[in-house]
């Protein structure tokens, strides 16, 4: 029997991005599934535009019109997915906070069960795909990517890192006191709490259009994770320049007592050839590497912000105009 949830106000931040279509038919599903659970005067929606082509914001506005419990968020430019739902969380008002995709592929009827994790005391609670409907290679992008979290951000094993997720408002505002332009918000929970939990969850299919996700956007957020979270990147990049010092050493003590044995030996240029493009594409690697970190690091001292607020649902002169 499923324990009933009560005495909560939740928040559900959603960032939206050429979704015109699908907006209705999403707040209506998360109004049945929260009537369901008895907060049907208990929830608010966070739908935040990241300044989206299409008609999304028109839409926002007529169903935060319709419907006293969605609230809408304008972004002035399109910041991605991450800094969108930083713009959401720093207009929460509720306990516990939901953060999920507008594509209906995360099921709304899965709330519940976020939320029932929560009350049992864990900081935060993931769903674990069942049945995955991305395509292979954005499947095997985003292996690499849980791979790669493992291993820079202490990631535990086992957990995987979905957009679909649930924490309590507390978790929320230690994440929002990140300020750099970069965010990656998976990495700023790990750094706030361990007690967290994964629920499974039947992953559905788009209902419609195609997702936003491009290997580029997934390229991105991969580098968000590696150069904005972890030094593990210039560790590899110090590693391999004593390793290549060491190799090329031990080479030319080999090439001098070649030398020495067959002084006939013509000179190998294909091998030297070999030898500078190795280590010329590695020493290029490593300065690229050094630069990314940076180059994040300039323009967070120069005050890039994350988010513009450009327009607001509700009325709020203050937060009407408001940057972070």
């Amino acid at each position: 029997m499923k324990t009933p949830i009560s005495n909560i106000y939740v928040s559900v931040v959603i960032p939206v991005y050429r979704s015109q279509s699908i907006l209705p038919q999403l707040v209506g599903k998360i109004l049945i599934e929260m009537t369901k659970e008895n907060l049907t005067d208990q929830f608010e929606i966070l739908l935040v535009n990241d300044c989206s082509p299409d008609k999304s914001w028109s839409i926002i506005s007529t169903l935060a019109e319709q419907h006293p419990f969605v609230r809408g968020i304008n972004l002035r430019r399109n910041t991605g997915q991450h800094n969108a739902i930083m713009a959401g969380l720093n207009h929460i008002r509720g306990e516990f906070v939901v953060m999920m995709d507008d594509d209906l592929q995360h099921p709304p009827d899965a709330l519940g069960e976020l939320l029932r994790a929560l009350q049992t005391g864990y900081d935060v609670c993931y769903t674990r795909y069942v049945n995955r409907q991305h395509a292979i290679w954005k499947q095997w992008g985003s292996n690499f990517n849980d791979w790669v979290a493992t291993r820079l951000l202490d990631k535990p094993k086992g957990l995987y890192l979905s957009s679909f997720k649930a924490m309590r408002c507390e978790i929320a505002k230690e994440v929002t006191k990140y300020d750099g332009p970069y965010s990656y918000v998976d990495g700023l929970i790990l750094d706030v709490t361990r007690s967290i939990t994964v629920i499974d969850i039947a992953h559905q299919a788009r209902d419609k259009g195609e997702s936003n996700y491009t290997f580029t956007r997934l390229l991105s957020l991969w580098m968000k994770m590696a150069t904005s979270f972890s030094v593990t990147p210039l560790r590899l990049a110090t590693y391999l320049g004593f390793t290549l010092a060491a190799l090329s050493m031990l080479m030319i003590v080999f090439i001098i007592i070649q030398k020495m044995m067959h002084p006939e030996m013509a000179a190998g240029w294909a091998s030297l050839t070999a030898t500078v493009l190795f280590i010329g594409g590695v020493q290029t690697l490593c300065i690229g590497m050094i630069g990314e970190y940076l180059g994040r690091t300039y323009l967070k001292l120069n005050g890039k912000p994350q988010y513009t607020v450009g327009a607001l649902t509700w009325k709020n002169d203050k937060q009407q105009h408001d940057a972070k």
